[in-house]
């Protein structure tokens, strides 16, 4: 019985593990009521709350990383341009 639950919680730990990855693309879109971006494979992915709406604009690059949870891309962590880099 021991080793039934252990495959059991075994097994719910793998299937709710999140997938780590990292993309990059330009912003296609913004949405402020649904903390999306969308960027311009079509492609999803949550803001956190905290996300500082403004500094993200439709046509800019973006590198960012993120979890596959249920199967929402949640932002973990993005890199934005320099604005010094256009010297």
């Amino acid at each position: 019985m021991r080793i039934l639950i252990g495959t059991v919680a075994a097994t719910l730990l793998i299937s709710t593990a999140a997938f780590a990855g990292q993309t990059e693309g330009l912003i296609k879109a913004v949405d402020k009521d649904t903390l999306t971006l969308t960027l311009d494979d079509g492609k999803s992915y949550k803001l956190n709350a905290e996300t500082d709406l403004e500094a993200l604009k439709p046509g800019m690059d973006i590198v960012i990383a993120y979890d596959e949870t249920n199967g929402e891309n949640i932002i973990t962590d993005m890199q934005l341009p320099d604005a010094d880099s256009t010297e």
